[in-house]
């Protein structure tokens, strides 16, 4: 590159004189703004462009090479500049100039990818972009591991840029490997218990999970290579050890089908006549009850003769599983039962008690 400048800056007359790398780096410092201000006018039609076609890929493609390619034009520019720049300048700050431009041509480039892997993440689990989105956790952990293999990538073309070897670099990693493994025992469980929620999915990200093992239940912010962020109910950060998740049980209320129903109402012993009247309609009006799903187990019997109390219970699901959604539903339920109890003249029992006392005849006096 420098000698094709060369040879153009001679045909235009800009060299064999002490002062003509002034005129050199202005022309090329012209030449760098030049085609920077072309790069942003061809991108911004680009991007008009573009806009009107349905294709989503080519609109992340055009944002992630915007900036590398913008500063990859200053990059190019400027070194060249400082290479044609006064001859009696330290020899060894231009011999770096090159070795420079190298690296900043490949992190550039290392740049563009994981732009383009980010504005990939967003896409992939958006319903409005695609027709059928992948589940946010395992984008997500694709998208890490992506990232991290293209900067440990950039660090050794680097290094090897540098004139390190390659072969001698992974050979001491696998010896601090072997240290840091013993050392980092537990960085190393939560490492790969993080591994593990990607790969078995036991929750994404959203999703409520709770242990019944230990004091853990919220939803799930965040998916991390060393912690998991759940957000508790009353609205504090939970941060566990993914590792912690390989030895204890977890539920995960999100996956439900449906939502129990299960009440134990008590009627009056007074009432025992019309008993079976009631739970006969309470049965009916669950069956034909809109909310509640019929093909799930549905009981309603009477359970037992408690110590106050004729005592049946209704066992039953909904088809809701949002959580508030259900409680209006019981709401309404229990509201029903309230009435079809009434309408039978029977009443709940509350706890009372009963005393019974003999009326026995005074006995005469002795003689």
């Amino acid at each position: 590159m420098q000698e094709q400048l060369a040879q153009i800056f001679t045909q235009l007359g800009l060299t064999g004189y002490a002062e003509a790398w002034v005129l050199q780096v202005f022309v090329v410092v012209f030449l760098t703004m030049l085609a920077n201000f072309i790069s942003n006018r061809l991108f911004r039609r680009l991007e008009a462009q573009l806009q009107k076609t349905r294709n989503i890929w080519d609109d992340i493609l055009l944002y992630a090479a915007r900036r590398p390619i913008a500063l990859l034009i200053w990059v190019l520019g400027l070194s060249l500049a400082f290479e044609l720049a006064d001859p009696g300048a330290d020899s060894v700050l231009v011999g770096l100039v090159d070795p420079l431009r190298r690296v900043m041509v490949i992190v550039m480039i290392a740049w563009f990818l994981i732009r383009f892997i980010s504005q990939a993440e967003g896409v992939l689990v958006s319903d409005d972009k695609v027709k059928n989105p992948m589940d946010e956790t395992t984008v997500s952990a694709l998208g890490k591991l992506l990232r991290l293999s293209i900067i440990i990538t950039a660090v050794l073309v680097v290094l090897q840029s540098f004139g390190y070897s390659i072969s001698g670099v992974l050979a001491f990693g696998g010896i601090g490997g072997i240290a840091v493994g013993f050392a980092a025992k537990d960085l190393l469980a939560n490492f790969f218990g993080g591994l593990m929620i990607y790969l078995d999915r036991p929750f994404k990200v959203g999703d409520w999970v709770r242990s019944p093992d230990k004091e853990i239940e919220g939803t799930v912010e965040d998916i991390g290579w060393r912690l998991t962020c759940i957000r508790t109910f009353d609205k504090r950060p939970l941060y566990v050890p993914n590792g912690t998740f390989a030895s204890i049980s977890l539920e995960n209320p999100s996956r439900m089908t449906n939502r129990r129903i299960y009440e134990k109402i008590g009627l009056r012993y007074e009432d025992s006549a019309r008993i079976e009247g009631v739970i006969n309609d309470v049965r009916e009006m669950l069956i034909n009850h809109p909310e509640i799903d019929d093909s799930q187990t549905l009981i309603v019997n009477l359970n037992s003769f408690a110590p106050y109390s004729l005592e049946f219970f209704i066992y039953t699901f909904t088809k809701t599983t949002n959580w508030v959604h259900f409680h209006q539903v019981k709401q309404d339920v229990m509201g029903q039962i309230i009435r079809i109890v009434h309408e039978h003249d029977a009443d709940f029992a509350f706890p009372t008690q009963t005393i019974h006392l003999e009326n026995e005849e005074p006995q005469p006096d002795p003689v």
